[in-house]
């Protein structure tokens, strides 16, 4: 049971939601030593049941993503909060609770900075995944408690910079609560999945998320090309401008271990990669130029400029790598007909998600959908083509038959 938290000044989201203010058992302060966090093991070890984890990073304000605070909860060991900067290594907490369920809440997003300090589940549940299985609109943490516990969390500091020292108490108090309620979430969402017999589905999900999630993705080729703004720019020395600056603020950025938007806005980037200015009074005139930070670094900025307008023809930016098809809206240029698949097949896709509750690219990554529709597979190889692009086995069933008979032109059949 959850016991009601005293009233507080603060509004409930909802008429009917409770605000949740403080953990159960109150904060717990960040565990730092190497004995501590023994004791911290041996509690979580002894506990029963699933284990309620959470991460909270600096993004926005770090160049890395690692992990700031660890938070877990279990029951018969309360909540811990454990400080990740504080030591080399992690291996006693992660045996005491590595044969255990871990409960996360958008657990792609947690999973890699976990592993990156030595915490790897062997299986997981997530609540926010299971929520998208099951149709719910919203799926945030605090709107999934509030639809189904009744409890109102604040969510103010979602996006501080954790990688402060010390940390407030406040956002500790909203660091433990984010896995106070996690375990009574991931068992409403497990009986609904049962009844409504898309366990398996969430089962397939959840392999598949411990089995990649903590791996790092592929490195992007050409990283620079995500710069926002790129498409304004025109010709490849302008995108040679961008790639150049973009390399400049990035090698600041990782010396400094500060978020490179921070060093240098995008939008200033494309406003440099414009208007090429060539002496620090045209550069720091531009929008983004103008603070005291990106001044004291005009001479690099300048610099990259100048070795962008000095490479030879050979060496400025061409069209971008791809091993996928190209974007959707340049289909119906390239191959009319393909659009035309594609089209057939998103609507397969739409229909098969509205029928079964769920959002379209949870039943099927769009991605695959692009990929099939673009280089369609011989007759009989849907299925391989589609674990090929890394559907599971769930989606492969409810969709394979229907994509194969969407796949061919109608008008030449």
């Amino acid at each position: 049971m959850v016991t009601e938290p005293a009233p507080t000044s603060t509004p409930p989201s909802s008429p009917d939601a409770i605000p949740l203010t403080a953990p159960r058992e109150g904060t717990p302060e960040p565990v730092t030593g190497a004995k501590e966090l023994a004791r911290i093991a041996a509690r979580f070890a002894a506990g029963t049941g699933p284990v309620a984890v959470d991460a909270e990073r600096a993004s926005g304000y770090r160049y890395t993503h690692r992990a700031y605070l660890v938070q877990l909860r279990r029951t018969g060991a309360g909540t811990a909060l454990v400080d990740p900067l504080a030591f080399t290594s992690l291996t006693v907490l992660q045996e005491a609770i590595a044969d255990a369920e871990w409960v996360l809440h958008a657990a792609s997003q947690d999973l890699p900075c976990l592993t990156e300090i030595g915490l790897c589940p062997v299986r997981i549940f997530d609540t926010e995944l299971a929520a998208r299985l099951l149709g719910y609109e919203r799926v945030g943490l605090a709107a999934l408690t509030e639809q189904l516990l009744g409890l109102s969390l604040e969510k103010h500091h979602s996006a501080a910079d954790w990688s402060t020292r010390p940390l407030p108490a406040a956002w500790l108090t909203y660091a433990a609560l984010d896995v106070e309620l996690l375990v009574a979430l991931r068992d409403i969402l497990a009986a609904e999945l049962v009844e409504t017999g898309k366990a398996e589905w969430a089962r397939q999900e959840f392999v598949a998320l411990v089995a990649n999630g903590g791996s790092p993705s592929r490195p992007r080729p050409d990283p620079w090309r995500r710069t926002s703004g790129i498409h304004r720019v025109r010709g490849p020395r302008g995108l040679a401008r961008v790639r150049a600056l973009w390399y400049a603020r990035d090698e600041i950025a990782a010396r400094r271990d500060i978020a490179p938007g921070r060093i240098l806005p995008d939008a200033a980037i494309i406003a440099a990669a414009e208007a090429d200015p060539k002496d620090e009074g045209s550069l720091i005139a531009l929008p983004g130029f103008g603070g005291r930070s990106v001044r004291r670094l005009t001479r690099t900025w300048l610099t990259a400029l100048d070795q962008a307008r000095e490479l030879p023809a050979a060496q400025l930016p061409g069209t971008p790598p791809s091993d996928g098809p190209p974007p959707p809206h340049r289909w119906a240029e390239r191959d009319p007909v393909a659009a035309q698949r594609l089209a057939r097949c998103r609507e397969v896709v739409n229909g098969l998600a509205a029928l079964h509750r769920l959002p379209p690219e949870n039943l099927l990554a769009p991605d695959a959908v692009r990929r099939l529709a673009w280089e369609p597979p011989p007759p009989g190889e849907v299925r391989a083509a589609l674990a090929r692009y890394g559907a599971r086995q769930w989606q492969i069933d409810l969709t394979a038959e229907p994509l194969s008979a969407a796949l061919p032109d109608p008008a030449s059949s």
